[in-house]
């Protein structure tokens, strides 16, 4: 059994007023159920969709087999919002070139995402975080006790100066928005608390990051310019991003596990 440690904090407890999701109020899809149905589209071609659950298999009465605790997902990865893929198959512990378990001693997240694969063009794949229902998605973070979701804004949504490099920590796990903040802090990436609109904050309930066990979870939102930077300049494509990562991206990658490490550290599983 696992045991339930906190409830999901207020909305005001995070000092952000809801004020709908104008931002990405024009999606073309309602849903991912919705773009999936779209005939127009073909998986592989205009899209596609990656995951991996470890496989759990505890038969011995004598020892206990740990259980996956987080969830990392790229919802708007590929095309859409460059760089996320990456970071989420680095951050659940896979060499974004081919996946070699890094560091050796193997990767420590679950992870999905959903990919634009289109040339151009994919900005219109987008389907905001709140309405995320993929069945393979919610399944996973159902069955996890963290979430972490990343996505890529621009610095204008970010409500920052054209140009900055930073990113906004937002969910409603304010344990787990604090180590990160704490460890973003230690490896001099500017972060920010996420405030203004209900999805750059990620305060909804429905927010595809707190539909985990405990209700609440971490989105964080990397403005353009930190995202480009964490690549070789002129490789920031598809196509090239993975196997032309800089030091920046490391240092961004182990804050973050480091941070999904100190707060597993305080869910004990019983």
């Amino acid at each position: 059994m696992i045991t339930v440690l906190a409830a999901a904090p207020a909305l005001t407890s995070i000092g952000v007023a809801l004020r709908g999701t104008p931002a990405y109020a024009a999606d073309l899809y309602a849903s991912n159920t919705a773009l999936y149905a779209d005939t127009t589209l073909t998986e592989g071609v205009d899209y596609g969709r990656r995951y991996r659950r470890h496989l759990i298999d505890d038969q011995s009465t004598s020892a206990r087999t740990a259980l996956i605790r987080t969830t990392v997902i790229a919802p708007h990865g590929g095309g859409i919002e460059a760089g996320t893929s990456e970071l989420c198959l680095a951050i659940a512990g896979y060499h974004p070139a081919d996946l070699t378990p890094t560091p050796a001693a193997g990767p420590v997240s679950d992870f999905w995402m959903f990919e634009g694969l289109r040339s151009s063009g994919n900005s219109s794949l987008h389907v905001t975080s709140t309405h995320c229902d993929d069945t393979v998605a919610r399944a996973m973070c159902a069955g996890s006790l963290n979430v972490l979701s990343l996505h890529g804004c621009t610095a204008a949504q970010a409500g920052l100066e054209a140009g900055a490099q930073a990113v906004l920590v937002g969910g409603l796990n304010s344990t787990f928005r604090q180590y990160l903040m704490e460890e973003f802090a230690t490896a001099g990436i500017r972060a920010v608390t996420a405030s203004g609109e209900e999805e750059i904050a990620g305060i909804s309930p429905e927010n595809i990051c707190n539909r985990s066990m405990l209700g609440m979870g971490a989105q964080l939102e990397m403005t353009t310019e930190l995202r480009a930077a964490m690549f070789a300049v002129g490789k920031n494509t598809r196509t090239d991003r993975a196997t032309n990562t800089v030091p920046l991206f490391w240092s961004f990658t182990t804050a973050v596990r480091t941070a999904i490490q100190r707060l597993e550290a305080t869910q004990p599983v019983l």
